[in-house]
Parts: C-alpha cells; sequence; structure tokens
C-alpha cells in the first residue's frame, strides 16, 4: 500500500526554514541569480542572504531572543524578504500582519503577541503612532523602512552597521518560526503558530506537486505577502525552488497589475476571483490588448471562482485559471485544480500528501453529492491559536483541521464549494447555498460580484437576499433586479430565486477577498430593490 508524501518526515530534525529557503542557493550556484524584482530594483541571492544576515544581527542586537515574537507591518517589498527570513533565522517567530486595519486593530496585535521589536514601513506608521503609548505593554524598539522619527531605528542604519555573516539558529523542524493572523469571515483575528517545516510541506505538495515549479519560474502575486496565499505565492514558492519573486508594493489597481506582468514577465500569476473580475473589466485606450503570453498558469484563491470568470479570463488571454482552496491555518492549498484537468466552477481536488473528509453534523461521512462539512488533513497545519485554548480545540480535531467550509463531492473526486458553514440558508425547510445562486447571477456579464445571505420575510422565514456590484459603473434598476431574479428562477430551483435584490458600490471583505457576509447580515439594507 503506497503512502501519501510525507515532507516533513524527510527533513532532519535541526532545521531552520531561512537556512533552507535563503542560504541553500548561495553553495548550489545561484549566487548572482535574482531572488527578487521589485519595480526598478534586482535583489540577487547572494544579496538575499546577506541582507538576511544583516537583519537578523540587527535584531539580536536588540536583544531579541528565541521563540520571541517580531511584528511585521511592511509593503511587499525586499525588505520584507529580510525581516521574515531574518528573524525565522535567529530563531524568534516572524508576525507578518494586515497594512489595511486601523490603529485599535495594531493595538490588539502588538498586545496579543506581545512584540518588543516592530518592523514598519514609514507609510504605515501613521497607524502605530496614533496609538497611546501606555497602551501597548510590551513594545520597545520600532525599526522603520525609510525615514525613521527620533526614538525609532533605521532599517537601513541597522544592515549597514550590522555583521553580513550569521549561522542559522539551533532550531528544530517543529519550533515556531511565524504567526500569520487569520482573518477569516467572522472578523475575529486568531493568532496561527506555524512551525519551521510547514513552508517546506506547501512548497513540495503544491508548488512543486501541482504547479510543477522549477528555477525558470517567476512568480508574481496579487495577493499581498502579509497573509498565508500571499507568502508562499509571492516569496517562499519562488525561493524553495531557486526562481525570481516579483513584489508589487502598491495596491494591485488593474492598470498597475497588467503593467507589472507586461514589463516582469511572470510565468505563474496568483490572484483573487476579485481581482480576476477588476482585470476582465479593464482595457487599453487605445492598442493591442494586453499581453499575458508569458504566464504558464493563473492560480485564484481566497474564495471560490465563478465558471463565467474563467470562461471569460482564457478567452481573452489564453490563460488557464487554476482554482484552489487553502487557509491560514493550513498555511496554504490543500484541494487544488489540476492543469489540464479543470473543472468548471470546482475547487478540485485533493493535493497528495494532504488527505479530505465531508461530515455531516454528528461527524459521519456523507455520501457522494451530499454537502459535509470539510476536515482536512495536512502536515502544514498550524499547532493551533495562541491563546485560544477552546477554539483551537474545536478547530485541530486531532490530526484533522475543521475547515467551516462546506463541501460536496462528485464521483470523480472533485471537490464543489457550498459556501462557509455559517452562511448556509435553510430555505422551506432546504438547505442552499448562497455560492450558487451569486454563480448564476454572475452569470451575467452586467454583474461584476454578488453576494447573498438570508433575511427574514414580514412572516419572520427566511429568503434569500442577493446584494450585486455592477461592472462599469452600470445603475441598478427594478427592472434590473427583476430581469437577474427571473435568470436565478430559470436556471436554479424556485426557494433559490432571490427575494431582495440589492445594488452596492462594493462588498465587503477581508484582506485576502472573502466576502464578510456576516457584516451584510448586520447591515439594515436601506431601499433594496424588491420583487416578491
Amino acid at each position: 500500500m503506497s503512502h501519501p508524501p510525507n515532507p516533513a518526515s524527510d527533513l532532519p530534525q535541526e532545521f531552520n526554514a531561512a537556512a533552507y529557503f535563503v542560504d541553500r542557493h548561495v553553495p548550489e550556484g545561484r549566487s548572482t541569480k535574482i531572488a527578487i524584482e521589485c519595480g526598478e530594483e534586482c535583489v540577487t541571492y547572494a544579496q538575499l542572504q546577506e541582507r538576511v544576515n544583516r537583519l537578523g544581527n540587527a535584531l539580536l542586537g536588540l536583544d531579541v531572543r528565541p521563540e520571541e515574537r517580531v511584528l511585521l507591518l511592511l509593503l511587499d517589498t525586499p525588505e520584507f524578504a529580510y525581516s521574515f527570513f531574518g528573524t525565522i533565522k535567529i530563531g524568534a517567530v516572524a508576525v507578518p500582519v494586515n497594512t489595511l486595519l486601523k490603529p485599535d486593530d495594531y493595538t490588539f496585535l502588538l498586545n496579543d503577541c506581545r512584540a518588543r521589536v516592530a518592523i514598519v514601513h514609514e507609510q504605515l506608521l501613521p497607524q502605530i503612532h496614533r496609538i497611546p503609548a501606555d497602551r501597548l505593554r510590551y513594545l520597545q524598539h520600532i525599526i522603520v523602512v525609510g525615514s525613521a522619527p527620533g526614538g525609532m531605528h533605521s532599517f537601513a542604519t541597522l544592515l549597514a552597521n550590522n555583521s553580513p555573516h550569521l549561522d542559522p539558529a539551533h532550531t528544530c523542524k517543529d519550533d515556531p518560526a511565524f504567526w500569520l493572523y487569520s482573518s477569516g469571515s467572522t472578523g475575529f483575528p486568531k493568532g496561527c503558530i506555524h512551525l519551521q517545516h510547514d513552508m517546506v510541506v506547501t512548497s513540495e505538495l503544491y508548488a512543486k506537486g501541482v504547479l510543477g515549479m522549477i528555477a525558470d519560474d517567476r512568480c508574481f502575486s496579487v495577493a499581498k505577502l502579509f497573509f498565508a496565499y500571499g507568502l508562499g505565492n509571492g516569496l517562499y514558492f519562488s525561493l524553495a525552488v531557486g526562481g525570481t519573486s516579483i513584489l508589487l508594493p502598491d495596491r494591485p489597481r488593474p492598470a498597475d497589475v497588467f503593467a507589472v506582468i507586461e514589463r516582469h514577465r511572470p510565468t505563474l500569476f496568483y490572484s483573487v476571483p476579485t481581482n480576476f473580475a477588476a482585470l476582465l473589466t479593464h482595457y487599453r485606450e487605445s492598442g493591442p490588448e494586453f499581453d499575458l503570453s508569458s504566464v504558464r498558469y493563473a492560480v485564484s484563491a481566497g474564495e471560490a471562482l465563478p465558471a463565467s470568470i474563467f470562461q471569460r479570463f482564457q478567452q481573452r488571454f489564453g490563460v488557464e485559471i487554476l482554482d484552489a482552496i487553502g487557509s491560514t491555518e493550513a498555511l496554504h492549498m490543500f484541494i487544488a485544480n489540476r492543469p489540464r484537468a479543470v473543472r468548471l466552477g470546482s475547487s478540485g481536488q485533493i493535493i497528495p500528501g494532504c488527505e479530505a473528509r465531508l461530515v455531516n453534523e454528528h461527524g459521519c461521512p456523507v455520501a457522494t453529492g451530499e454537502i459535509g462539512d470539510l476536515l482536512i488533513k495536512s502536515d502544514a497545519v498550524c499547532a493551533g491559536y495562541w491563546n485560544q485554548h477552546e477554539k483551537s480545540k474545536d478547530t485541530f480535531q486531532g490530526h484533522w483541521l475543521y475547515t467551516g467550509d462546506k463541501y460536496y463531492q462528485d464521483e470523480d473526486g472533485y471537490f464543489w464549494y457550498a459556501g462557509r458553514s455559517d452562511d448556509m440558508l435553510k430555505v422551506n425547510g432546504l438547505w442552499v447555498s448562497p455560492i450558487e445562486i451569486e454563480n448564476a447571477l454572475i452569470e451575467n456579464p452586467i454583474v461584476r460580484e454578488a453576494a447573498v445571505i438570508g433575511r427574514q420575510d414580514p412572516d419572520q422565514l427566511l429568503k434569500p437576499a442577493a446584494y450585486i456590484v455592477l461592472s462599469n459603473g452600470s445603475l441598478g434598476s427594478p427592472e434590473l433586479a427583476r430581469q437577474l431574479q427571473d435568470h436565478v428562477s430559470s436556471t436554479l430551483a424556485p426557494h433559490k430565486r432571490p427575494h431582495w435584490v440589492e445594488f452596492v458600490p462594493e462588498l465587503p471583505k477581508t484582506a485576502t477577498g472573502k466576502v464578510q457576509r456576516f457584516k451584510l447580515r448586520h447591515v439594515q439594507a436601506a431601499s433594496p430593490e424588491r420583487a416578491v
């Protein structure tokens, strides 16, 4: 009987992720190869190692000790890589955090992870300045990428003044290496404790096993480095194979994304459904179509990719989008579509090396075609949540991760997303997946995005309510609302027809692009376009 691959079991007990992803490339002959491109800046593997070492020595000079957390509030620039791996190399724990938060959020994160040192980009420093000093119980040092005010450390000066030589700390493969805070769709951040071996596992199983990544690959990720999906796509996947990471520190506006692709010629392009939809609405004012011919595959995650977006993107650019699902807890993908084996609307099949179960509310397996709660087994799953004992017990069930996602599996082993467990609707006594209704709505080209939640009618019965973002500034109307409702009625069962349609300028989302339906549930619709 063959056993699924387990990359972690092949690693030595003493193992440091920075040595694997950074140091080994120099003796393997990649000193002069470009590891990172960011605008005009190019960083070779030798320069990456040297700057990681200098940053690690700077942290040691600030008395950062093994397992202590270092918070990273950074844009997607090479300094992120130096800070992330420099922290890991000395045996401390890197904690990248969302760059889109507010002072109260950063107060919580700094106190929760107990970081004495934070590395902050100058553009984001005002958010930290707005926090009263007496609210930060542990923070002692701030290192600023850019201009450092008095009393703070200059990142550039620390690099210049510290040694380029540093041996990796004597960590083991099961030591903590970094935390990632799960934004999720519930709004409550949870610190996921990831271990030294976790990035190796996802690199082997997904980057190499599914995408077939090699040293010639060039990776560009719209998803940012501060969360799990972007961290793999935009940084450590390419370092795992000796490839090149292409970084964009700015917001991923369609014009900028196309400009990066045409200039830097990535072979792998990672994004989220929202961004793919935005790219499809963007055209040159004049001249030829955008050139995506360098892209071997595009990858999508964050939310289920509607089939219509896949088809429109492939027809326009000739690029296949490989939809997949992962999570912050699992670090990266565990179910994915394979190249040339995409099943439209599906998240794909289980990745070899991972295992999946679909169970009902009693924990019993469901039949093929029946919706169940998805549980995942992978050696990249985090060790638990920091300081969330009860939540950890609910989520990490022995070897299995309770994902909170509802799925069903077809006879060919493909998994089909049915929504978050707390997003499912029971209408007329029948379970309804909001994803199914949303996919029907987005088949209309005028619909850019759709989100469906449950709302009570005057009889206090739950019915579907649709929130619609239209394309190209189109205006909603009662007539359009009825057209969309009629379309759903013509393709789905009658009880799945949206009882209300409301046109909105945007949908609330997490940093990963997931729609926060819980926020929609808490919003009282001011004047929905209604057709009952």
